[in-house]
């Protein structure tokens, strides 16, 4: 297993990272029973959030009074110091602790600077020289805003999606990060649920100085990512040609069912919906087929066009022509006019 170091920050560990946003799905005794497995198995890295609903607290049972032999990374959606100094006490009684590894802005819409009339970066700077936070990141989902903060040489990480179906300008960024020393910390490694082949997502990252976060919310899940402790993922030639194919099936308008969009104010699941086309020839069919699929596909129509999913997508997607192309679809697929 490769050994990552995140930048300036001297953090050092394996390339294979715990991303607790789904764990907020499972009870308590579950999502402990799967961090602590997590970090028997090798892992010394989570990721969590304050918009992660109870996800934190789960973390702090976890690891309490083993907090010296983990990093762990928090993120606010503050957008006034005042918020960003709440979010942080809260967070850190959730998480049982005195200080985070990495606390980071949450999907920003700018690159926040000190004197830039906001003071958040004042207020993590303020937190930082008190001790409760060790390094300052920033998570982002625009290229250019990332880029901008890439360059800025303010932020110590910087959280971005990154997958084999990356394109060359997130490449870019990716080296630009390693450049200028600043840790890059992967978010969506499987573009949403998109990409189902862990070795070929786990291979194609180890041939960059990057940190996946794999969101992990099942044993069989967290058992794959623990394998390559013991097999490491190779990029042999069997990998790059499924790479191939699949960059060639799914480059281009997709949706990462980030969910950022939500809600809808046809209480339409745009998340899944706007990808069905997808989910539902690479997955197993007879779920997203299910008359319960059926009906949230049917509520496409009920779309208004209200452009309010447009003006949240992170990805400036034009979201309801996605959906109805894929209700298009989804209608032949039902029909037997297409196969899957």
């Amino acid at each position: 297993m490769k050994t990552i170091t995140l930048g300036k920050t001297g953090i050092t560990t394996p390339q294979n990272a715990f991303g607790a946003l789904p764990v907020q799905r499972v009870d308590t005794a579950q999502a402990v029973k799967l961090l602590r497995r997590a970090y028997e198995g090798g892992m010394t890295f989570f990721d969590t959030a304050r918009a992660y609903s109870d996800s934190e607290e789960k973390l702090g049972i976890a690891f309490e009074g083993m907090r010296d032999r983990v990093y762990i990374a928090s993120k606010t959606m503050a957008k006034t110091p005042d918020e960003l100094r709440k979010d942080l006490d809260t967070t850190l009684r959730n998480l049982r602790t005195d200080h985070l590894d990495i606390y980071q802005l949450h999907c920003v819409s700018q690159c926040y600077r000190p004197d830039d009339g906001t003071g958040m970066y004042e207020a993590l700077a303020e937190s930082k020289k008190q001790g409760k936070i060790l390094h300052i990141g920033i998570t982002a989902h625009k290229i250019g805003i990332a880029e901008e903060i890439a360059d800025s040489g303010l932020y110590e990480t910087l959280q971005f999606p990154f997958s084999y179906l990356a394109s060359d300008r997130d490449t870019a960024l990716v080296n630009k990060c390693e450049q200028n020393g600043i840790g890059f910390i992967a978010m969506k490694g499987l573009s949403g649920g998109l990409l189902t082949n862990s070795q070929a997502c786990m291979a194609f990252m180890s041939q960059y100085n990057v940190l996946p976060i794999w969101g992990i919310q099942r044993e069989s899940e967290l058992d794959e990512w623990l394998g390559f402790f013991e097999n490491d993922a190779e990029y042999i030639d069997e990998v790059k040609a499924l790479i191939e194919r699949d960059r060639a099936e799914l480059l281009g308008e997709f949706c990462r069912g980030c969910g950022y969009c939500a809600p809808c104010t046809a209480n339409i699941i745009i998340n899944q919906c706007a990808r069905m086309s997808q989910m539902v020839r690479r997955a197993p069919s007879d779920v997203w087929l299910s008359p319960y699929w059926q009906g949230e596909m049917m509520k496409v129509e009920n779309c208004v066009d209200c452009g309010a999913c447009i003006e949240r997508c992170p990805y400036e997607l034009n979201i309801p022509s996605l959906l109805r192309k894929n209700l298009a679809d989804y209608k032949d697929i039902l029909a037997g006019r297409v196969s899957i």
